[in-house]
């Protein structure tokens, strides 16, 4: 039970308490005046009964002993002349309780038992929040020695905190971080911050191991893995978004020693190909030089693009894309350089081109062989001069931009019939990347395949294992002529299909596991010669879709809405 301290001059009132508290459990403690009660209170006893009037100093004295001392036993004073004044300053000094004498056994008692059942209480929540103290001491501690730099957000994607890591991560200080806006503090560095968190507070779900290269704020080169799971309370409800990075810039300067490196950016590969393009393309990252990025539909051509722009000092500008295959030439000259009201019919305002929305940043231009003759000169000029000229207008900008394009067609073959313009094809050739198609990486296939599990175990919230041995040897044989697009939508396809943890050989698509005729019929280098049977087959195999007819003959949709224009096919 609990000890109890009685204080009190007269002997008979001592005793009278204590042969009640005893029958109840307690062990009480005896005291007759100020001076006997000091040593007893070094015991600790949870409750005190002490009389006002003692023979030397009052009780009020020992009341104000255990408050200047934080003791944190609870006070009952006792007094045979009760009065306002000393009951109100009872109070003040901390006393729990005020008993007239004489003092019955019921109201002793009752007194004594809501007084331990408080100080029950009491203690309890002093264990509490020392244990809570401890703890976020413990956790604090934590937080600031760890290397890795941890920043929480709120649903607003305010930050809340940082720790000391981000200094080493970005060169930034935690309290210049702290308040501000994620997306304005850490988006700049590279746009998977804002994809990773962005998508956390969407699905609440949690986004592991995504590998980025960007610089920090002292414009050095930095490899990092990021971590975004969700922040939630004691009672699992949702505050925000814990982001963990990584910085792992060492262990990928020894990589590329090793030659081991198995990814740049967000584009996976290990083969020794795949490997030289992610040499060059870290040389490129550093600089401004265009660059011409070549190969098959579905080999990650904007993949590399957007390496190139978020890995170097462009990355906190913006990158814009264009499709020049995707819109009529008026139209594009239009995307590209903006106009002015009333250059043509329905130019009811002024618009801002793509050039002009990327200044300072990256501009993309995707299927750059489908551009007319007309907007291949306008192209030179901005390459040239640096400047642009607005549809209809006859002023000029300067523009900072630099240009990436990509094709999936011969530019060579092009020049050389006439097509396409030989200086610009030089002016946009400055470096030139050509990314292999997927059947001459195939080392890459099992790498992409387990890359796609992770991805779409996230996106869909799943739990997949792997590959059966059947299903993995079905995809590592497949001629792939979609290229990696193509394994994308192959392992979604499983996804979809698949019911447990594991993806078998049936869940892929039928061409897959019994590739059909109708890749024998696609040529292998360059843009894929397509035939009118080719195409019709293609269609009808998809049910008329597009995008899918598009996959199966691995070509782009522009390809097919080309092919179906040329062919005249309904």
């Amino acid at each position: 039970m609990s000890k109890i301290l009685v204080i009190d001059d007269e002997e008979s009132i001592r005793l009278t308490f204590s042969a009640f508290l005893e029958r109840e459990g307690h062990t009480v403690l005896m005291a007759r005046g100020y001076d006997d009660a000091l040593s007893l209170l070094d015991a600790e006893p949870d409750l005190v009964f002490v009389d006002i009037l003692l023979d030397s100093l009052s009780g009020m004295e020992i009341l104000r002993y255990i408050r200047d001392r934080g003791l944190l036993c609870l006070v009952v004073l006792v007094t045979g002349e009760p009065s306002l004044e000393t009951a109100t300053q009872a109070l003040r000094l901390g006393a729990y309780d005020y008993l007239q004498k004489p003092v019955n056994k019921v109201s002793l008692l009752h007194v004594t038992r809501q007084a331990l059942r408080l100080k029950k209480l009491q203690d309890e929540k002093r264990a509490l929040q020392a244990e809570r103290t401890s703890l976020r001491l413990h956790l604090e501690a934590v937080f600031r020695s760890v290397p890795e730099a941890i920043i929480t957000l709120n649903l607003q994607g305010k930050i809340i905190q940082a720790n000391r890591g981000t200094v080493d991560v970005f060169d930034l200080q935690p309290d210049e971080l702290e308040g501000t806006d994620y997306k304005e503090s850490l988006g700049h560095f590279h746009e998977a911050f804002t994809h990773l968190v962005g998508e956390t507070l969407r699905l609440r779900k949690h986004v592991r191991e995504f590998r980025i290269e960007f610089r920090d704020g002292g414009g050095d080169p930095r490899t990092a893995v990021l971590d975004a799971s969700p922040l939630v309370d004691s009672d699992d409800n949702f505050l925000g978004v814990v982001l963990v990075v990584r910085d792992i810039s060492r262990m990928a300067g020894l990589e590329r020693e090793l030659k081991q490196r198995r990814s740049y950016s967000n584009i996976v590969g290990k083969s020794s190909r795949m490997r030289e393009i992610f040499a060059l393309m870290e040389d490129l990252s550093r600089t401004d030089t265009t660059v011409l990025v070549t190969g098959d539909s579905g080999t990650g051509k904007e993949l590399v693009a957007e390496a190139l722009h978020y890995s170097g000092p462009r990355a906190g500008k913006p990158m814009v894309r264009v499709n020049c295959s995707a819109l009529s030439e008026n139209l594009l000259e239009s995307e590209l350089f903006g106009h002015v009201r009333g250059a043509f019919t329905g130019a009811v305002r002024d618009k801002v081109g793509r050039f002009r929305l990327a200044h300072g940043g990256t501009i993309f231009l995707d299927e750059i062989g489908d551009i007319s003759s007309r907007i291949q000169l306008k192209l030179l000029r901005v390459l040239q001069e640096k400047e642009i000229e607005r549809v209809g207008d006859t002023a000029t900008m300067k523009v900072d931009v630099r240009v990436v394009a990509a094709t999936n067609q011969n530019l060579r073959e092009k020049v050389m019939l006439g097509e396409f313009r030989e200086d610009l094809f030089y002016r946009l050739k400055v470096v030139e990347i050509q990314l292999p198609p997927l059947r001459e990486r195939r080392d890459d296939i099992p790498l992409l395949i387990d890359h796609f599990v992770r991805a779409f175990n996230l996106e869909m919230g799943r739990h997949v294992s792997g590959l059966t041995e059947e299903a993995r040897s079905a995809l590592m044989n497949y001629p792939w002529p979609g290229n990696i697009r193509e394994l994308k939508h192959a392992i979604e396809h499983a996804f979809v299909l698949c019911r447990g943890q594991t993806l078998e050989v049936n869940h892929l698509p039928a061409e897959v596991f019994h590739p059909l005729d109708i890749l024998s019929r696609v040529a292998s280098p360059g843009e894929r010669s397509v035939d009118r049977a080719a195409l019709q087959n293609a269609l009808e195999r998809s049910g008329g879709n597009k995008a899918k007819a598009a996959r199966i003959l691995g070509v782009s949709r522009q390809t097919i809405y080309r092919k179906i224009r040329e062919f005249e096919i309904a």
